[in-house]
């Protein structure tokens, strides 16, 4: 588990970097990989029907590219409403359309998380990379890096605090590993290397460390509702028991503590400097 955790720090970071050298453009494509790859793990482990079909695509070759592109044009006030409220109406219609009433509501409500974990959260980390600071343009990438740094921090002193530190677990049915004192220390410890990267984001020390921390707590309790999910489809990850669709062991698994992390730190970095 933690080989696996400290893997996907790496493989974000070299998405970041790769982002950084050859633009805006090119890590906005690379995140929309990402997030189609992310959404069919997610749909394959998830039983659809023929009555989906139409939703499945419309998800995967409407939805994912016109959010992303959204995104791209800095579309701000259009982007984060796209999903969750045009989306989140058209897809019970097009499947609907579709003419089979089998177990509807729990098949669309499947469909519409996807697309909010996989598409809708994965979407607002290059949206880090338009947000527009008074003197400070062209540096935009190091808040990707920082918010990447901060949930895997989190994330990795979160599970060797929990082998540390042996407590009886809160949601022992979804995480047997998961107590509130692991979960305070990766916490703490990813607001703290927050507050100490503050140099290379437009906070002082004190932003740095509150930005963290907001990102570090809706990044490791998204963590605990995607292990709710994966209990329910009675998977310990992902990529199933084999090797996932993307060639990894579930790269879900590997970005879904960002895809909750992402949308509450953009929107909180937003609102807080009125952006």
């Amino acid at each position: 588990d933690l080989r696996e955790l400290l893997q996907a720090s790496w493989m974000m970071t070299a998405v970041f970097w790769i982002g950084w050298a050859m633009g805006e453009t090119v890590a906005t494509v690379l995140f929309a990989l990402v997030a189609f790859f992310t959404l069919r793990e997610f749909i394959t482990l998830s039983p659809t029907r023929r009555g989906d079909h139409r939703s499945l695509i419309l998800a995967f070759f409407v939805v994912l590219p016109v959010q992303f592109w959204l995104v791209a044009s800095r579309h701000f006030d259009l982007f984060t409403v796209f999903i969750p409220v045009y989306v989140f109406l058209a897809l019970p219609v097009t499947s609907a359309l579709a003419d089979d009433p089998q177990r509807f509501l729990e098949r669309t409500a499947k469909l519409q998380w996807g697309i909010m974990v996989c598409v809708y959260g994965m979407s607002h980390v290059p949206a880090l990379l338009l947000l527009s600071f008074p003197g400070w343009n062209g540096r935009q990438a190091f808040l990707v890096f920082f918010v990447v740094l901060v949930v895997q921090t989190c994330m990795v002193a979160q599970h060797l605090a929990a082998r540390r530190f042996s407590r009886r677990p809160v949601a022992p049915n979804v995480s047997s590993s998961f107590n509130w004192i692991s979960w305070a220390i990766g916490v703490l410890a990813g607001g703290l290397v927050g507050g100490v990267l503050s140099a290379m984001t437009p906070f002082k020390p004190g932003q740095a460390l509150g930005m963290a921390l907001i990102a570090c707590v809706a990044g490791s309790l998204g963590h605990l509702v995607m292990k709710a999910l994966k209990r329910d489809r009675g998977v310990t990850n992902w990529g199933g028991q084999a090797r996932s669709v993307t060639g990894a062991t579930g790269l879900l698994d590997r970005v879904d503590a960002l895809c909750f992390a992402a949308p509450i730190f953009f929107h909180s970095v937003r609102w807080y400097f009125n952006l």
